[in-house]
């Protein structure tokens, strides 16, 4: 017997953006918040829509490398959050808003959860082990669904899942 085929969830861009406009309209209702800040790569684009959506001109990030493309490896803190961002949320980050593209088996969500335990921590999509670390997403997806990212991906011919 062979392993079913991966479930994949193609974003494009247009997707992306309606995704992350409705994340921002549910945090209109629990701001407002001093800073965002960026889990990078994936919560840079999110969180440049948080921010103009809302207003918010001070945007921080925390750069951590986990991937490999598509394996999830040890987790590696390229750059904690800046020391003035910090400062707004009183060191615990109440009043900040962290903002990533996926919360995926949580690793990376308890880790920068744990710098500021008192921010809110926003994610686009989410699958169910990294669900219950953040505070509001839009849409789930299982765990052993891989999303296509719009800057990860090109035009080009998908096979149908049954042949």
């Amino acid at each position: 017997m062979t392993a079913p085929p991966e479930k994949a969830f193609p974003v494009s861009w247009d997707q992306f953006h309606r995704d992350c406009r409705a994340l921002t309209w549910r945090l209109n209702e629990v701001g407002p918040f001093h800073a965002i800040i960026a889990i990078t790569r994936g919560g840079l684009v999110p969180a440049a829509i948080v921010a103009r959506e809302l207003g918010i001109r001070i945007i921080d990030t925390v750069c951590i490398a986990s991937y490999d493309h598509t394996r999830q490896g040890d987790l590696n803190v390229l750059k904690g959050v800046s020391t003035e961002v910090a400062k707004l949320g009183g060191g615990s980050g109440k009043g900040l808003l962290i903002v990533d593209d996926l919360v995926d088996t949580g690793k990376t969500g308890r880790l920068v959860r744990s710098m500021m335990p008192d921010a809110h921590f926003a994610a686009v999509y989410a699958k169910p082990q990294g669900k219950p670390l953040v505070d509001t997403f839009i849409t789930e997806v299982s765990q052993d669904t891989w999303i296509h990212f719009p800057w990860d991906t090109a035009l080009s011919f998908q096979p149908p899942i049954r042949p």
